[in-house]
């Protein structure tokens, strides 16, 4: 038997170079170092340069049982299992049967457990509820990296648990969308094989042309003209779309372009690059809501600032005509909410602030009274699913900012409530806390004589000296863990 299968097998073989280690068959290269981060039925995985990648086992030992037989024993105790007797598990390397070694869980009866699943998810109400939240692999390599710079081993410990905690995955670029939107979604469907349970991944859509008009630290790549509007769509969102309808089997959260509208309600008339976004932002956004609101496992959330931009009276009303717009204008495609508190640091209560001199009369002074505000002046403008996702990653602590508008890689930081679904008693419309902007990640260089200095990232209580924006920021990241409320 085992011979008639062997000239198949070695057929198979003829077509695919032999792998080094299994996950090489997979897609993923083979690791340099053997952290393991997560474990399924294909083996040990680890996590290098943002990346999966596969631990290979330790060669066979030569007293395995296939030797008896005639047969060598396989490099790799989770080899590809391509035969299974009564001896065991038989693979076949360099064109010859060869024994699994007894005890492995063996490899994958061809193929891989990533292929796509032809299982449709389709989400009905609260996506964060009753699933189990995917780890961001860059993410803990990150931390990992800033783990190997500390010597205080209670600090240690902090940063340890921060890596089994879920934060969102930002497509920031086209290249960057790229390299990650399909990997990871790939590493949740493994997860949802391995462990049963449905796994939710949390993605940061963020590319709009004329990105982030109002401030210089996070501009994007894209200008806002026609031929960058063509490219928003054709080489991001269009990806995007082919990707989520090939991995349709697990629930996918989309945060959708931070900062963008909240531009338009505010900004329009002081600042002229938001003047000559305005239309390009319309146009993204009812784009990418027609393309990927209509697919079922998606819920996406459209960004509104914070309760120290939007949260005045006159800039919640206006937010309710601008916003019940953009969602009409991506008929059929739906929105499921909205998303506060993106990369800020304004706490969810603070009952030391009321409506008055010290908050320029705002009547929503921290996140909870500003979401309580806005869901009410969102539904008197028409818009029908009202719910929130607010971002709790770096407001546990009070920050040192003098004033509310601070932005910029605040002193003082604490990292938030954990991520969690209905988080809160009597706020139905309150989907979850999520770690939106990962801590550790700068909000803007220091540097006044970069190309993208933003003069907020040079104010008094901004952490200085402060790397590019999205860079590691280290010192940061340890006074978010040391201050982290609740404490890790």
């Amino acid at each position: 038997m085992k011979a008639t299968i062997a000239l198949t097998a070695a057929a198979a073989l003829a077509a695919k170079v032999s792998a080094a280690c299994f996950s090489e068959r997979l897609g993923y290269p083979c690791c340099s170092g053997n952290e393991v981060v997560y474990t399924d039925n294909d083996g040990k995985w680890g996590v290098e340069n943002g990346n999966w990648c596969g631990i290979a086992d330790a060669p066979a030992q030569a007293t395995c049982w296939s030797l008896s037989q005639g047969y060598p024993c396989c490099s790799s105790s989770n080899a590809e299992v391509w035969y299974t007797d009564a001896s065991g598990k038989w693979g076949v390397e360099n064109g010859d049967w060869c024994g699994i070694p007894t005890g492995s869980t063996g490899g994958s009866t061809g193929g891989g457990n990533v292929t796509p699943s032809n299982e449709q998810y389709t989400i009905s109400g609260n996506p964060f509820k009753g699933v189990e939240f995917y780890i961001n692999p860059y993410y803990v390599e990150e931390v990992d990296g800033a783990i190997a710079q500390m010597s205080d081993s209670s600090l240690i410990a902090k940063a340890e648990k921060m890596k089994t905690y879920s934060n969102a995955i930002w497509l920031d670029t086209i290249k960057n969308m790229q390299s990650w939107l399909e990997s990871n979604l790939q590493g949740a469907q493994s997860q949802h094989q391995s462990s049963g349970k449905d796994i939710l991944t949390v993605f940061v859509v963020y590319d709009l042309p004329g990105r982030d008009c109002h401030a210089l630290a996070s501009n994007g790549e894209l200008l806002a003209n026609d031929g960058d509007l063509a490219r928003y769509k054709s080489e991001y969102i269009d990806v995007i779309e082919g990707h989520l309808k090939t991995y349709k089997s697990q629930p996918v959260v989309l945060i959708v372009e931070p900062d963008s509208l909240a531009n338009l309600v505010t900004n329009l008339e002081s600042t002229p690059a938001c003047a000559d976004s305005e239309k390009y932002y319309l146009e993204g956004h009812a784009y990418l809501i027609k393309k990927l609101g209509v697919l079922p496992h998606v819920a996406m959330y459209l960004d509104i600032g914070h309760a120290f931009w939007l949260g005045w009276d006159d800039n919640r009303e206006k937010a309710g005509k601008v916003y019940a717009k953009v969602i009409s204008s991506g008929a059929p495609g739906n929105v499921r909410g909205f998303t506060d508190n993106v990369s800020n640091y304004t706490p969810w209560e603070d009952p030391t602030l009321s409506r008055g001199p010290d908050t320029e009369w705002n009547p929503c002074p921290d996140e909870k009274r500003y979401l309580e505000a806005i869901s009410k002046d969102f539904k008197s403008a028409g818009i029908k699913s009202v719910y929130f996702v607010s971002d709790s990653s770096r407001n546990g602590k009070k920050v040192d900012r003098k004033h509310p508008g601070e932005w910029c890689n605040q002193t003082g930081v604490g990292v938030g409530a954990r991520p969690q679904a209905s988080p809160v008693s009597g706020m139905d419309y309150l989907d979850a806390f999520y770690w939106i902007k990962p801590l550790g990640e700068s909000d803007g260089t220091s540097d006044e004589s970069a190309a993208r200095f933003d003069g907020y990232c040079g104010h008094e209580t901004a952490m200085k000296p402060a790397p590019e924006a999205g860079q590691w920021f280290q010192k940061h990241f340890e006074q978010g863990i040391k201050n982290a409320n609740p404490p890790l």
